[in-house]
């Protein structure tokens, strides 16, 4: 039977310092709303139990974990719409939405702890850890938030264009949301530099005009 690997503490003592931010994004691959990372510091004592990756958490788990940690955790929240995801690519996205959720902590981190293997142009010590969503309790901990946080916003906006199923797709491509854009065209919360939003067949802009504002 393959070992089950479960976020901890071990990167947070091997660096011998308080307090460290864990960090992660959500909302990288979909082509419709913005990108968003948390960035967590976890309490010394009273941490949440049940804790892991969000990815293999249910709906119902990640909002239980994020009412706990909002109320027991130092948390900021990152967020970078889809005209700007647009305008500097996803990849800067990702990493401004990084800093703008540190920089929002009400304390600042001694050192910051980031999922993935590539780190914002931050003047703090800081380390990438490949998995760490997976490994890392603290970027276990963010990832939960920002997750949670960006389904609440595609929740939202499902209400305002539920022709495209966001309720439940959240703006990941799938059958349903692909057919959506070809029968209605994009609209001004799709990211138009994805490949898939322009070949939606409402390439020329008054035509683009006409559906993103139906």
């Amino acid at each position: 039977m393959p070992k089950v690997v479960r976020p901890s503490h071990r990167y947070v003592r091997a660096l011998g310092m308080t307090p460290v931010a864990g960090v992660d994004e959500a909302g990288c691959g979909p082509l419709a709303g913005p990108v968003v990372a948390a960035a967590v510091i976890l309490p010394t004592k009273g941490v949440p139990r049940g804790i892991d990756d969000s990815k293999k958490l249910s709906a119902n788990e990640r909002t239980r974990l994020h009412g706990r940690l909002m109320h027991c955790a130092i948390v900021g929240i990152g967020i970078v719409e889809a005209d700007e995801i647009d305008r500097i690519n996803i990849y800067w996205a990702r990493m401004k939405a990084m800093t703008l959720a540190v920089e929002a902590l009400a304390e600042f981190p001694a050192h910051i702890l980031v999922d993935g293997n590539r780190l914002p142009r931050w003047d703090r010590p800081a380390t990438a850890i490949v998995s760490g969503d997976t490994l890392c309790l603290s970027i276990a901990a963010a990832s939960i938030v920002a997750k949670h946080t960006r389904d609440t916003i595609m929740l939202a906006h499902h209400e305002a264009h539920p022709q495209y199923g966001w309720a439940s797709n959240k703006g990941y491509g799938c059958p349903a949301h692909f057919q959506a854009l070809r029968e209605h065209g994009p609209s001004p919360l799709h990211r138009q530099s994805f490949a898939p939003v322009r070949r939606s067949g409402f390439r020329d802009d008054e035509s683009f005009a006409q559906h993103a504002t139906g």
